[in-house]
């Protein structure tokens, strides 16, 4: 399973719409917030493809805030991040994934790239697609589970 994760888009139509279509073939897109209104007319426009949209504090919406779900065979905790103190921010979100019984937890909001294990949970935040912090260039994730329920995580440097 192939799956594309994206945050913090903040109005970019353009990259959101590129970043679908050159990963057309994924099995699953997950937005992580921060771009409610370009999410919306990607989605409209690969009506065909699973989208999964998370709200974000600069999203009105009727999107859930966080969501637990199953993939490829692992479960995954997802939520935008803002509700979390940033200080402790690693550690709130591998417990409430464990709580959840999940083992992958993905966040955005800090617009910053993350890929880390923190008490045995894969904690991935993709970056900004358009606007990253930190002098990190623009981002977005691929997760990859085969199908023996391996894990693999990497960002992609958007250069379109």
């Amino acid at each position: 399973m192939r799956i594309i994760v994206i945050s913090d888009t903040h109005g970019d139509f353009e990259t959101l719409y590129e970043t679908v279509r050159r990963n057309e073939s994924a099995d699953q897109f997950i937005h992580l917030g921060d771009g409610e209104n370009e999410f919306y007319d990607v989605q409209s426009s690969f009506y065909d493809k699973p989208f999964i949209f998370i709200k974000g504090n600069n999203d009105w919406g009727n999107y859930p805030q966080c969501l637990v779900t199953e993939l490829g065979g692992r479960k995954f905790y997802m939520c935008h991040g803002h509700r979390f103190e940033r200080a402790r921010l690693k550690e709130y979100l591998s417990a409430t994934a464990v709580s959840n019984g999940c083992s992958i937890a993905l966040f955005g909001h800090t617009h910053i790239p993350l890929n880390e294990t923190v008490n045995g949970v894969l904690l991935f935040n993709p970056g900004s697609a358009a606007l990253p912090r930190g002098g990190n260039p623009p981002t977005y994730g691929v997760i990859t589970i085969d199908n023996n329920g391996g894990l693999h995580a990497e960002h992609i440097i958007i250069d379109y």
